[in-house]
This record gives structure tokens, sequence and C-alpha cells, in this order.
């Protein structure tokens, strides 16, 4: 059973009431608590040492991480996040100056964004250091962009690039905050998702969501430079579109929008963000599965991002 057949069977039967809007499937929860103009989002995220960092990672960017990863997912839903409680697991004989380094990350970041650091908790854990957090934002009521407004025809965008993050850019992204309330504000977004699993994965994710498919271009497709040097220094290493489609952690918005925004929103983008890549990599279809366009032709593309446990 991998990680999303369990979020499957564990979501069949959760217990709901009046206050939910979006429960579990999207970036965040989506609740209304009687606001006049605006409704609650609500994220809880992990890092867990050995999975998404090291003994030898600086923990100044442990703690940028653990934070930036849910700050992401409220950027997803176009939204500004306000305050977080963090959870925090370590080995019985921890290191009180690495913990302290933790903090420093996340507290910088925090600041960076203006959200409060309102408390938490701390617990043993004999595997190692995990830190959750659990944070709370808001968005303008019934202005949260899903995962599930994707239409046939519409054009597929990505934000920055892809692959080769665990040359460093997973411990240092910078939550799209700006540029997913900016879209927002302009642009008539569709639907809207974090890529933390990889571009094959989480396309994947907006196509279930809208009942729709989708058809990519390989040489649209934005590669990172990490990806492209990977491939050629190690042996080892994916094909720098295989990284691409597969590598997961990228953090970057993958969005759809009307096919006639395409052009007016590339000429935006540069310049209200002239130093972040934008690319328009494919269209969403009304005919099901995922397919990928390159020199062969189109074809189906089967392979899906990183999921857990499997």
């Amino acid at each position: 059973m991998d990680e999303l057949e369990l979020i499957q069977r564990l979501t069949k039967h959760l217990p709901t009431n009046a206050s939910l809007v979006v429960g579990a499937g999207d970036d965040c929860a989506v609740l209304d608590l009687g606001l006049a103009d605006r409704q609650v989002l609500f994220k809880t995220d992990a890092v867990v040492e050995g999975v998404h960092f090291t003994k030898d990672t600086p923990p100044e960017k442990v703690g940028h991480k653990a934070l930036a990863r849910c700050l992401n997912d409220v950027a997803a839903m176009a939204g500004t996040p306000t305050a977080a409680l963090v959870t925090l697991a370590l080995p019985p004989k921890f290191d009180a100056t690495f913990v302290d380094g933790i903090y420093t990350g996340i507290g910088a970041l925090a600041q960076r964004w203006h959200v409060a650091i309102a408390g938490g908790e701390t617990t043993t854990n004999p595997g190692g250091i995990l830190i959750s957090i659990a944070l709370i934002g808001t968005v303008p009521k019934n202005r949260a962009l899903l995962r599930s407004g994707s239409r046939a025809g519409d054009a597929l965008f990505v934000t920055g690039e892809l692959g080769g993050s665990l040359a460093g850019k997973h411990l240092d992204f910078e939550p799209r905050l700006a540029e997913a309330q900016w879209l927002a504000a302009h642009f008539p977004v569709h639907a809207m998702i974090d890529i933390s699993d990889g571009l094959a994965g989480d396309l994947r994710h907006l196509m279930h969501a809208g009942h729709v498919g989708a058809e990519i271009v390989s040489r649209a497709i934005p590669i990172s430079r990490a990806a492209k040097l990977q491939a050629r220094s190690e042996s080892s290493a994916k094909p720098p579109l295989l990284a691409a489609l597969t590598d997961g952690e990228d953090f970057e918005l993958l969005f759809t929008v009307p096919s006639n925004q395409a052009v007016p929103l590339l000429d935006a983008w540069k310049k209200q963000f002239p130093k972040l890549k934008l690319s328009c990599i494919g269209k969403m279809t009304a005919e099901p599965g995922l397919k990928i366009r390159d020199k062969d032709g189109l074809r189906e593309l089967n392979l899906k991002g990183y999921a857990h446990f499997s």
C-alpha cells in the first residue's frame, strides 16, 4: 500500500461538521468560521530526519523547510498565512544547539511572511528528529483556488524550474505566496497545486480532481540546471527530463487558466516577476489520461511522482 492508497483508505469516512467547506484531498482544508469576508485555511505537514533531511543538514535549513512546506500549500490556495504551531519530536539525547538552529530557521521565515509562531508541543522520538507544523491562514470568501477547477482546453503553467531539488533547492526554496496571490488577483486561475511529489504525480491530482486529461510538451518543461548537471556528472543520475517529471520537492506552482489568457499572462508575468520563470507546458484535455508530446509524437505517459511507502 503506497501513500495515496493509504490516504484514500483513511479518508473514506472522516467525520465532518458545518464549518468544513473543503476537506481532505486539496492542498489545505477550507473552513467557514462565520467571518464576513474570509474563510480559514488549515494545513499540517511534517519533516522527518532521514526522509526530508539528514544529520548533516544545517539546522536553520531544516527549520526553514519545515515551515516553508506549509506556506507553499497556503500559496497554492492563493491564501495568506497567519499563525503556526510547532510539534517537535526529539531523540532522548538531542543536541540543544541544533534545536535552537531549527527554531532560528523557522523564525526567520515566519518573520518574513508575518506569521506568528503561537506555541506547540515537544515529545520524545527514539527514531530521530521530527518536526510537524500546523498552520492557519485566510483567503477571501469563496476565492480559494482548488485542485478541482480545470477545464478541457485550459493552458497548463508551471513556475520556476523542475528536477534536481536534492542539490539544495529542497532546503532553501522560497514559498510562492506573492506569486499565487498576484495570479488570483489578476487572472482567472481555474485550478492550482503545489508541486511537492513531482510534476507527473501532482498533475495527475489536478486531472483527477477536475475529471480531465492532460497533454504536456517535453521541450516546454523547464528543467533545472541542477538536474542537467547531475545527469552529466553522475552515471546513475536520472535523465534531466525524467528528473523534472518525477524528482519531487520542487515546491513550484502548477496551475491552469483559459487558453485565451495564456499570452497576456506570460507578458504580465515577465513584468511582475522578471527573475522567476513561468512556462506554459501543455493543456488540459477532455480525453482522460496523461500524454506527452516529444520528437517521436504524442504518447501515453505512465510515470508517477514520489509516494511514501512505495
